[in-house]
């Protein structure tokens, strides 16, 4: 989690850097902008956008697994997983080789940390010479010839199949689709919706759009239908759940899926199965239409970016209609408040 915390400004800055880059290349150059990575517009200010934004993409692995390393072994860490996800990284194993980097990493120092002994006046130079000199060799070692390769084979595999899946609109997709949402209305903010959404951003690098907009889509969902069943079923909520409804409507339409966590938390066993239902109907559909993001965060905002969404009216049809399941089925699922 601390290095998905440290991760994500930099593949939320990053991700609206490419589609802003997409967005002022279409007012530019008109349906020519979409090439807007060839050296043909090499310069333009749409172009440095999206370079700027292709630049914050390729720190992100880095960070992940430096910040892995550094939630487990402290500043010592952070050298040797960074390295190490680099590595990951360059030798083809993606952020998939990048945790693993960061939990090597930050296991490896913490024992070196415990095991090698120095006279006081030398302690000083453990965490800032000893520990990252070591580390760092070791997990860059370990990437190169023993985790590098196995980890690079199961990416590359792994990237081929959601490449197949990309412009298929078979049930391996459309399920996929729905597991990705379902994973995002779990816990909301917690460690499965992390997981989704990491998998996600790191798959908008391999240029697999489809995975992160059911993630986005499906994480809007939760709040959305939280908003909308304080509104039509309002004898199933106190007064001051349906208040704060209205801010959830604002940060679902914002993708802050964290918004539906107080009313999942008073009434778990009710609400969070009745988000999951709607949230996976929203990924699955979003799938099944063949919709790409191509910027990992913005909410609702992003539709209006050029080039941003594939198949955008679509998009916001899946978003509506996994809202529409999500609070029929709190409507459903939640007991009628007593007078």
């Amino acid at each position: 989690m601390t290095g998905v915390s440290y991760m994500l400004p930099f593949v939320v800055a990053g991700g609206l850097l490419i589609a802003l880059g997409f967005a002022f290349a279409s007012f530019q150059f008109g349906e020519k902008g979409i090439f807007i990575y060839e050296d043909a517009y090499k310069g333009t200010f749409a172009a440095n956008l999206f370079w700027a934004g292709k630049a914050a993409f390729e720190l992100f692995i880095p960070v992940l697994g430096g910040y892995i390393a550094y939630s487990i072994a402290g500043r010592p860490g952070i050298a040797p997983g960074m390295v190490g996800a680099l590595i990951a990284n360059q030798i083809g194993a993606g952020f998939l080789g990048a945790i693993l980097a960061g939990f090597m990493a930050g296991y490896l120092v913490a024992f070196l940390a415990k095991t090698i002994k120095l006279p006081r006046e030398l302690e000083s130079l453990k965490p800032m010479i000893i520990l990252p000199l070591l580390g760092t060799a070791i997990v860059a070692l370990m990437m190169y010839y023993v985790v590098g390769k196995p980890v690079g084979s199961l990416m590359a595999a792994l990237t081929a199949w959601l490449e197949t899946q990309q412009n298929a609109k078979g049930f391996a997709a459309f399920l996929l689709g729905g597991l990705l949402g379902g994973m995002m209305a779990l816990d909301m903010g917690g460690p499965v919706n992390k997981a989704a959404y990491t998998v996600s951003t790191a798959l908008i690098g391999s240029n697999i759009f489809f995975p992160m907009a059911a993630t986005m889509a499906a994480g809007m969902t939760p709040p959305l239908a939280i908003f909308c069943a304080t509104l039509l079923f309002k004898n199933r909520f106190t007064v001051e759940e349906r208040e704060a409804g209205k801010a959830a409507g604002i940060l679902g339409l914002s993708f802050i899926t964290e918004g539906a966590i107080p009313f999942a938390a008073k009434d778990p066993l009710r609400v969070i199965p009745a988000l999951v239902i709607g949230s996976a109907v929203t990924g699955a559909l979003s799938v099944a239409f063949g919709c790409g993001l191509h910027a990992p965060h913005g909410g609702v905002f992003v539709l209006f970016i050029p080039n941003a969404v594939d198949h955008v009216l679509l998009y916001a049809v899946a978003i509506l209609a996994g809202t529409a399941v999500s609070t029929v089925c709190l409507g459903l699922f939640k007991k009628r408040l007593t007078a």
